[in-house]
């Protein structure tokens, strides 16, 4: 008998890397993460349909991601890469042991470890996935172990987009995009940041009031059934990161907004959105921090390996966390074989908490709900080596031990158990504070009115090219200059700068990318288009090849003549 139902959700993102830098930022992140996260969940998914179980994985894969683990360019650099790390380890297999370096036969131990590891992954990807990842999510797709979902184009953060034609690319094309290489629509999406905000009144240039629509509007228009956001969002409360704890980031301090009332509302259930038929789930917060808490998730254990500490020659991590308070320098050698056993005490602890939280509720209610889990893919593999073989333990207890927990995809829970009730959702984020001051504050307020002039510029050229023209040049340049606007708009440039995690890199990126924006638009406007510099631009921002600019043309807002609904900031 089914004590409730459990949704596993991977969001898998990453910023456009293409020929943008190497080390240490740049397409190496891309590769680091292609070989410890992407490689090896198909890999777990792939074992477990071998051995008769459908992974039932909800993995987003941001339209962004998804061109660029299809491009030919990065497919090469990424096989060049793990030749590199070959390479590498290679030459510690041959200078271990050392008499003069500590443990220095576990070292060799180790580096054949890693020499086998990196050997397996680019066996997979060359042989086994044929270099084609697009290809094998899409396959296990197709035989039902995952659902992809879908997300803004660029992971632009929709609720400050100034225009909806704007906030409308950013999904079309990115529905559009999942839709040609995952070869089926999408119904679920990632909302970028989780970020969210309701409709509005303002009053136009016209002397007007309009309604700007929830975003839950642009979604339908885009055939998007449901959406995910963090669990503060529906309970109300404390929010992540809101402990009431003034922080300094760079030079700006944050301090937190209020909590909000508790609503009544959990998380056992998904929800309708009241301006269109679109559903939210939110996140299980308890079943979410046992993860991914820095102080007592699982990640965070002593026997699993230190992401931060690498050998100085060989960029290999010989060493575990230990404990967190130890150094970097103290840290104990890894033990793979430790690793795994933790692995396994892990996963039999997640499996029975789930069934507890859901056996629990039934109980005390009467009914089955739902644990949905999201985490960024990444996560798993890249920062907590050993979490995706987690994941694959979790699956295989599930289902061989725990068959009162229903799996399923998100898709399949809301087709299932379609929402029965209509939930208001606040402005929000994933961010600190649970609203959007990591991404509009006084180190990024800067970017916004520049975003807000290039949102403008694109839907004005855009309407004075109604129909595709016979020029074939200019037709480029209209779609070489939305591709621009797409990658101007990506939330990563204001997130890294905030958190400092690449502050100078982001800059130059999105300046880079304003840059190319309107040195086209200045070339489509003056009528005098450059083939060659346009090429060279295209040779780098080479993302959503069958892009029609035309998604920009102005969407007009609808006059509103009521004078009820509360006015709002003016952004367009």
């Amino acid at each position: 008998m089914s004590v409730g139902q459990f949704v596993f959700m991977l969001h898998s993102h990453l910023p456009f890397y293409r020929k943008a830098g190497m080390w240490p930022f740049g397409e190496e992140n891309l590769y680091e993460c292609m070989a410890e996260t992407y490689v090896p969940l198909l890999n777990a998914i792939s074992e477990l349909y071998d051995e008769g179980i459908k992974a039932k994985l909800t993995v987003g894969i941001t339209p962004i991601l998804a061109e660029q683990l299809n491009d030919e360019h990065l497919k090469q650099g990424f096989i060049k890469y793990l030749d590199s790390r070959i390479e590498s380890v290679s030459k510690d297999l041959e200078r271990y042991p050392d008499e003069k370096v500590p443990h220095s036969q576990h070292l060799k131990y180790l580096a054949k470890y890693y020499y086998d590891w990196f050997t397996h992954i680019k066996d997979s990807f060359v042989n086994k996935y044929g270099t084609d990842l697009i290809a094998q999510f899409k396959k296990y797709q197709d035989l039902g172990c995952i659902e992809i979902t879908t997300s803004g184009a660029t992971h632009g953060f929709s609720p400050l987009l100034a225009t909806d034609a704007n906030l409308n690319a950013q999904f079309k094309v990115g529905s559009d995009t999942t839709k040609r290489l995952f070869g089926k629509k999408a119904s679920g999406c990632w909302l970028p940041e989780c970020a969210y905000r309701q409709g509005y009144q303002y009053v136009g240039k016209d002397g007007q009031k309009h309604w700007r629509p929830a975003i839950e509007v642009t979604l339908q228009n885009n055939d998007i059934e449901y959406f995910f956001t963090e669990s503060h969002v529906i309970e109300g409360g404390n929010s992540i990161g809101n402990r009431r704890v003034i922080g300094v980031y760079g030079n700006i301090e944050y301090i937190p907004l209020p909590d909000r009332p508790a609503t009544g509302y959990d998380t056992y259930s998904a929800y309708w959105l009241p301006d269109a038929q679109v559903a939210v789930m939110g996140r299980n917060e308890r079943a979410g921090y046992q993860v991914w808490s820095a102080a007592d998730g699982y990640p965070g254990d002593g026997c699993y390996r230190e992401f931060h500490r690498k050998d100085a020659k060989s960029g290999m991590h010989y060493w575990r966390i230990t404990s967190p308070k130890t150094d970097l320098g103290d840290k104990m050698l890894y033990d793979p074989v430790l690793a795994l056993n933790k692995v396994n005490e892990n996963s039999d602890h997640y499996t029975t908490l789930i069934y507890h939280m859901l056996n629990d509720y039934k109980k005390a209610t009467g009914k089955e709900g739902l644990v949905m889990v999201s985490f960024d893919t990444e996560l798993y593999g890249h920062w907590w080596f050993e979490g995706v073989e987690f994941i694959k333990q979790v699956i295989k207890k599930f289902n061989n031990y725990v068959p009162e927990v229903e799996r399923l995809t998100a898709g399949e829970y809301i087709h299932k158990y379609p929402p029965k009730e209509a939930i208001q959702i606040p402005e929000s984020s994933w961010g600190q504070g649970g609203h959007f001051w990591v991404w509009n504050n006084h180190l990024t307020e800067w970017m916004w009115p520049i975003i807000h002039a290039c949102e403008k510029r694109m839907s004005a050229i855009a309407d004075k090219y109604p129909e595709i023209p016979e020029d074939k040049l200019l037709h480029r340049a209209l779609n070489q200059l939305a591709r621009e606007n797409l990658l101007l708009q990506s939330s990563d440039w204001p997130f890294l700068i905030t958190t400092w995690q690449a502050k100078d890199y982001a800059t130059d990126r999105f300046r880079e990318h304003v840059d190319r924006f309107e040195k086209i638009a200045d070339m489509i406007e003056s009528g005098n288009i450059n083939d060659w510099e346009l090429q060279q631009i295209e040779s780098i921002d080479n993302c959503f090849s069958v892009i029609d600019y035309r998604v920009y043309q102005t969407i007009e807002e609808g006059v509103i003549p009521q004078q009820s609904a509360k006015l709002a900031p003016l952004y367009n």
